[in-house]
């Protein structure tokens, strides 16, 4: 019932920035919790930022410093800043909402880095 889209992937050189997008179809983002999730070639899903249903923010040891998670106070939008960019960075990204209720996933936006 709820859908949720990324956009703003792409190829970017090393070192470069870029910001993901997820609109969600109502405003799922205000309750409960948000995250961006990614996976590589060959590799298990992994989570790499958050925000929990208690507002506080996580980030996976390799993204602290370099990457932002946010939300819009309507709760129709949520972002990934990514800045500084690696080779390794180089995934299908994922948005993800979840509550006691749900677990909402969009359908990924690619993201390579690459010179």
């Amino acid at each position: 019932q709820v859908h949720l889209v990324e956009s703003g992937g792409g190829l970017v050189q090393p070192g470069g920035s870029l910001r993901l997008s997820c609109a969600a179809s109502g405003n799922i983002f205000s309750i409960g919790a948000v995250a961006w999730y990614r996976q590589a070639p060959g590799k298990e899903r992994e989570l790499v930022a958050e925000i929990t249903s208690a507002g506080s923010t996580n980030y996976v040891d390799s993204v602290k410093g370099r990457f932002t998670i946010s939300r819009d106070n309507a709760g129709n939008t949520m972002y990934l800043q990514m800045n500084s960019l690696k080779p390794e960075d180089t995934a299908v990204y994922y948005c993800n909402a979840k509550s006691y209720y749900y677990n909402y996933w969009g359908q990924g936006t690619q993201v390579t880095v690459s010179s």
